[in-house]
């Protein structure tokens, strides 16, 4: 079985040795799987897997070969803690949900400093205090319209305007095959040639005119190599409801880096706000200002947002707003700064263009971007394209 794993993982193009797969045997020898898949799965990881780039396929690989498996043969399992929780969500009807009220920025803070002040103890399937499985607004694996997502898993619900937890995000995978070509040719067209550099290129046309005007006697003439001149930059959004978007991302990631030689990417979540950053892996560690950026790249660049702009509206309009950490100014504000430095800019929303007017949130940043959203579909990539491609 597992020399079939190791097969497979090969397929996936994963650089495994074999040397690897009998490191990860001894270790299975030694007693260090553990009893249960998610042991067994960071025991082959960390057996296998030497670059953190390459997390992201071993996962989908690993996913592959042990769909439905909840053991390996010879291995005693116990009941997963997660699948336990899960029974303990809160199941509640239409009419009990529009019943919940939403409390407010002010108001949901404001509680839930109170309540860590009075809280002793654990509490599950209540209303009021921090717990799980309730209907209360600070907790988790429960259900509101609008709460404070206090360690656990996320229900699903999408409905946390704060999340009091680490949360890791995956990199976009640039090594992405495109199932189509459509999304290269879109992006061609923003590409503008100019003629840069010092003269070591041969110019026929020029030199066929200069000969005939020299009554034929060679002239040769030179010009400086074509170049693609055009820089972009871009930021994309990962994680949370962008986990639904990531292969039309990575096929778009895949084809800038193919046909832009000048590009710069930054990964946020949600909204833009003092820091992006390079690797999700170390974005606790290794933050790049947002003003770094802007002084860093000029306003030559193009700057792209791609993200669905999907949020609670307070982490664009309430200072420490942002669902994870504590933001000294607004999101908006930091998105009025880019928009200021940047003139020809575009925000490509991976969303159904017929739901943007349900979204709150994805009406005020295109308020505050002067509408220049546009759907990631082949038709709006190409809209996008053009407006990128007018002198601002």
């Amino acid at each position: 079985m597992l020399i079939d794993f190791f097969l497979h993982l090969k397929t996936r193009k994963l650089p495994v040795s074999t040397k690897e797969f009998l490191t990860l045997l001894e270790a299975i020898q030694a007693g260090l799987a553990g009893h249960s898949m998610e042991d067994f799965y960071f025991l082959a990881r960390s057996s296998l897997i030497k670059d953190e780039s390459h997390f992201d396929r071993f996962d989908q690989a690993f996913g592959e070969y042990f769909k439905g498996i909840e053991a390996i043969p010879g291995l005693e399992v116990d009941l997963p803690e997660e699948w336990l929780k899960a029974m303990m969500q809160k199941h509640l009807t239409p009419e009990e949900k529009a019943r919940l009220e939403k409390l407010g920025w002010d108001k949901l803070m404001e509680e839930f400093r109170n309540r860590l002040k009075e809280q002793k103890g654990r509490h599950q399937g209540g209303s009021k205090w921090v717990g799980t499985g309730g209907t209360s607004p600070f907790g988790n694996s429960g259900y509101h319209p609008e709460g404070i997502r206090v360690g656990g898993e996320s229900a699903g619900n999408r409905t946390a305007v704060k999340v009091w937890d680490q949360r890791e995000y995956r990199n976009l995978d640039d090594s992405v095959e495109l199932g189509t070509r459509n999304i290269k040719v879109a992006l061609r067209r923003l590409r503008r040639f100019a003629r840069l550099g010092a003269p070591d290129e041969l110019d026929l046309d020029g030199t066929i005119a200069a000969t005939a005007r020299n009554a034929g006697y060679l002239d040769l003439l030179m010009r400086p190599e074509r170049h693609n001149a055009v820089k972009v930059l871009i930021f994309f959004d990962v994680g949370g409801s962008m986990d639904d978007h990531v292969k039309v991302c990575e096929e778009l990631f895949s084809a800038c880096r193919t046909e832009f030689k000048h590009m710069e990417y930054f990964y946020f979540h949600n909204c833009v706000y003092d820091h992006v950053w390079r690797d999700s892996f170390r974005r606790h560690s290794e933050r790049t200002p947002t003003l770094d950026v802007i002084h860093k790249y000029g306003p030559e660049y193009k700057l792209i947002f791609v993200g669905d702009a999907t949020m609670s509206p307070y982490e664009i309009l309430q200072p420490n707003g942002s669902i994870e950490y504590s933001n000294t100014e607004a999101g908006a504000v930091w998105l009025r700064r880019l928009a200021d430095a940047y003139p020809s800019m575009a925000w490509l929303n991976p969303e159904a263009e017929r739901t943007w007017d349900y979204r709150q949130s994805i009406g005020i940043i295109r308020q505050i971007l002067g509408e220049r959203m546009f759907p990631l579909t082949l038709d709006g990539l190409t809209r996008a394209i053009t407006h990128l491609s007018r002198k601002h």
